[in-house]
C-alpha cells in the first residue's frame, strides 16, 4: 500500500526506520517536507517523491494513507487536507492542538468515509484489553482510582530542539507542548483507554497543577486529577527533571487489590504476582488492514476524545508555575528535582496531586515572574507541631529568605501562617501548653489544621479551605484562606486573610497564655517567625521603637527590619505580638490578654510587604499607606 509522510525529520525519522521495517507492506511513495531532506535519510526506501504540497503529492503518487509526523500545531490542517485528498491519515500524537482542531478532524474524517488513526503507539498493545478484563471480572474488586507515574531526566537541549519545544503558544497559535501533552501523552491516553473513558462526554472535571523547572513557557513536570463522569478519580504525575528514567505506568487501585501496568513494556502485573507481557501491533499495520479488509482501528480518532478533553483542560489552565533553583541540582546536561520520582510514586500511589504531598515548590506566590513564596499544604509533622499549611521559604524579590521553619528554639515555629495556642480548649500553636498557676505543660490537646481544597488558584495567590479539629473528634471551625501576592512600590505584599466558621453551634472562645496568667504572652493568630540571627535586627512603629516600646501597641503598622531585609506588617485593631531578643517574630494578637469569643465567624486580614534592605520610619509609613 503506498502512503506518503509529512515531516520526515525528528520525529519523523522514526517513521521512516518503521517504514524500512514494513517494506513488502507498504511503499514510501512520497515525502512531505518543509525542509531539504537529506538523501541519506531515505536509504532502503526507494526513490519517492519529495514535494513540501502534501494533497499534490498524494495526488500524483496516489497514496491511500498519510503518515502526519509533525508539529502539534500542523496536525489538523494537515489532516484536513489529507483527508480531502482522498487519503486515510495517521496522525502522531497529540491529536490536536486544541479540542475545536479535534472536533474538525473528527468530522472531516467520518464526512469523507475515511480513517483517521492516532499515533498512541500503546493503544496497540493487547494488554489494554486484558488490564480491561481484569477489571470486569473483578480480580481487583471495585476500581476506587486509576494512578499514572513516569519520570524521565531530559536535556537543556531537548527543550530548544525546535521553535515550538517549550511553548504553550508560538506566534499566536496555540501549541501546548508539555509533559503530559507531549512525551508522556501515551501515559494519559493509556490510563483514559484503560478506564473506558477513552471517548468524548467521559471526562467530568480536570484539575491542573503545571510546573517548569526549566527555564521554557510550558511544564516539565506536571499532576492532573480528571474525575471520570461515573466519578472514579484518575491522577496522574510526570516529570521531565527526574535523575535517572523509571518506566511509566498506569496503576489501577482496587478496593481487593491493584494492576500495575507498564506499558512502554506492555507489561501487567497484579499485586505482587507474576509480570506478564503481551504483545503489540503497529497502529501503521492495523491502518493498513482496517483499509484492506475492515479490521477495527485500535487508535480511532474517537477513542481519543477524552484525552482532548484533558488536554484543552491543560490549554486553558494558568500557565505554569516556576519552581526555584533552590530546588534543583543544576550540576549536569538537564535540570534535575532531587525526590521527584518519589513525588510522583505518591502521587499516583496516594492518588495525589504535588500540593498534597506537601511539597513547598507544588503552591508558590510568584511576582514579576519570580517565586517569591512557597505554601506547604499537608506538612510530614508530629501532633505536637500542631500540624498546620504555612508559607515557607518567603523570599524578597532579592532572594532573601525572610521565614524560618522549625527552629531549634521553637521547632513547633513554621514559617508564617495561623496559630492559636488555645482555641476550644485545642493547642493549635504547638509545643507546651500554658496551664494556669502551673506553666508551660506538655498537655495531649493538639489540633491539626487539615487542607481540604484550594477553591482557587493561580501564580499570584489561591482561596483555601481548611478544617482545624483534634483527630478523632469533630472539627471545631472551618477556615476560609485567602492569600495574595502582588508587586508594590518597593519589594511585593503578601495579602493575608482566614475567616473561621464556628461548626460547634455554640460560642467559641479564642485564649492565649497571657488570659491563663502569663503577662506579655498574648500570640496567637496571624504569626510570621523571621530567621534568627539576622544582623542589625530593629523593630519599630511610627511611634515607637524597639521590643519592649512596640510589643502590645495596636500601631497600623509595625516593621521588622534587618541589614538585609524590612518586613512591613499592616493590620486594623489587634495588638502586636512582637519578639526579638529571644528570637525574630512578629504577629497579631487575637486574645492579648482577655479571652475573645465569637459566635458564628471570626474575620481577619494583615498584610505583610516584603522589601530587600533597610527602611527607614519615614520609608515604612510611605510604603505601608500606599503599600
Amino acid at each position: 500500500m503506498r502512503v506518503v509522510l509529512a515531516g520526515a525529520q525528528g520525529f519523523g525519522a522514526h517513521y521512516l526506520d518503521r517504514l524500512r521495517r514494513l517494506t513488502g507492506l507498504v511503499e514510501l511513495a512520497g515525502v512531505c517536507d518543509v525542509r531539504p531532506v537529506p538523501p541519506e535519510s531515505l536509504h532502503g526506501l526507494g526513490s519517492p517523491e519529495i514535494s513540501a504540497d502534501l494533497p499534490g503529492l498524494i495526488a500524483r503518487t496516489g497514496a491511500e494513507i498519510a503518515i502526519l509526523a509533525t508539529p502539534i500545531p500542523t496536525h489538523a490542517e494537515l489532516a484536513l487536507a489529507a483527508l480531502e485528498a482522498g487519503a486515510h491519515v495517521l496522525v502522531e500524537k497529540p491529536t490536536a492542538a486544541t479540542l475545536a482542531d479535534f472536533y474538525r478532524m473528527e468530522r472531516a474524517a467520518a464526512k469523507a468515509g475515511l480513517a483517521c488513526q492516532v499515533g498512541f503507539q500503546s493503544l496497540g498493545s493487547a494488554a489494554v484489553p486484558a488490564v480491561r478484563e481484569l477489571i470486569a471480572s473483578g480480580a481487583i474488586g471495585r476500581v476506587t482510582g486509576i494512578g499514572v507515574g513516569g519520570s524521565w531526566p531530559r536535556p537543556a537541549a531537548y527543550f530548544t530542539r525546535s521553535p515550538w519545544a517549550g511553548r504553550r503558544v508560538l506566534d499566536g497559535v496555540d501549541v501546548v507542548d508539555g509533559a503530559l501533552t507531549n512525551p508522556f501523552a501515551h501515559a494519559l491516553a493509556t490510563a483514559l483507554a484503560v478506564a473506558g473513558a477513552d471517548e468524548r462526554g467521559a471526562i467530568a472535571s480536570v484539575e491542573t497543577e503545571l510546573f517548569h523547572a526549566n527555564r521554557i513557557e510550558s511544564d516539565d513536570t506536571s499532576a492532573v486529577r480528571v474525575t471520570l463522569a461515573d466519578g472514579t478519580p484518575l491522577v496522574a504525575a510526570v516529570t521531565l527533571c527526574a535523575a535517572e528514567r523509571d518506566e511509566p505506568y498506569v496503576l489501577v487501585h482496587g478496593d481487593r487489590g491493584r494492576v500495575r501496568f507498564v506499558y512502554t513494556m506492555d507489561e501487567v502485573r497484579v499485586d505482587d504476582g507474576p509480570a506478564r507481557r503481551y504483545g503489540r501491533t503497529d497502529l501503521l499495520v492495523n491502518l493498513v488492514e482496517h483499509v484492506r479488509s475492515g479490521v477495527p482501528l485500535l487508535a480511532p480518532i474517537q477513542r481519543t476524545g477524552g484525552f482532548m478533553e484533558v488536554m484543552e483542560a491543560i490549554r486553558l489552565a494558568p500557565d505554569p508555575l516556576p519552581i526555584a533553583d533552590d530546588h534543583q541540582d543544576l550540576s549536569g546536561e538537564g535540570r534535575v528535582l532531587p525526590g521527584i520520582a518519589a513525588a510522583v510514586d505518591a502521587c499516583a500511589a496516594k492518588l495525589a496531586l504535588f500540593s498534597e504531598l506537601g511539597l513547598s515548590w507544588a503552591t508558590p506566590l510568584v511576582v514579576r515572574g519570580l517565586p517569591v513564596a512557597e505554601y506547604v499544604t499537608s506538612p510530614d509533622l508530629p501532633l505536637t507541631a500542631a500540624p498546620r499549611p504555612y508559607l515557607h521559604p518567603v523570599r524578597t524579590l532579592g532572594g532573601a529568605v525572610v521565614t524560618e521553619l522549625r527552629p531549634d528554639d521553637h521547632p513547633h515555629h513554621l514559617g508564617a501562617g495561623v496559630a492559636v495556642t488555645d482555641l476550644g480548649g485545642r493547642n493549635f500553636w504547638g509545643g507546651r501548653t500554658y496551664v494556669r498557676d502551673r506553666g508551660p505543660a506538655w498537655l495531649d490537646d493538639h489540633g491539626v489544621q487539615r487542607h481540604v481544597a484550594f477553591t482557587e488558584r493561580h501564580p499570584a495567590g489561591f482561596i483555601e479551605t481548611l478544617l482545624w479539629q483534634r483527630p478523632g473528634e469533630e472539627a471545631l471551625v472551618r477556615e476560609e484562606r485567602t492569600v495574595r501576592a502582588r508587586p508594590a512600590a518597593r519589594g511585593w505584599v503578601l495579602e493575608f486573610g482566614f475567616t473561621l466558621h464556628n461548626l460547634t453551634g455554640a460560642p467559641l472562645t479564642v485564649r492565649s497564655s497571657a488570659t491563663k496568667g502569663r503577662a506579655g504572652a498574648g500570640y496567637g493568630g496571624f504569626f510570621w517567625r523571621a530567621p534568627a540571627g539576622s544582623p542589625g535586627l530593629r523593630v519599630f512603629t511610627a511611634t515607637a521603637e524597639g521590643e519592649e516600646r512596640v510589643h502590645g501597641s495596636r500601631t497600623p503598622w509595625l516593621a521588622l527590619s534587618s541589614e538585609a531585609w524590612t518586613l512591613l506588617f499592616v493590620q486594623g485593631g489587634d495588638p502586636w505580638f512582637v519578639r526579638v531578643a529571644e528570637y525574630p517574630g512578629v504577629g497579631t494578637a487575637l486574645a492579648w490578654d482577655t479571652p475573645l469569643t465569637f459566635g458564628d465567624r471570626l474575620d481577619r486580614k494583615v498584610s505583610v510587604v516584603v522589601v530587600d534592605g533597610r527602611l527607614s520610619r519615614q520609608e515604612a509609613a510611605e510604603l505601608a499607606a500606599g503599600r
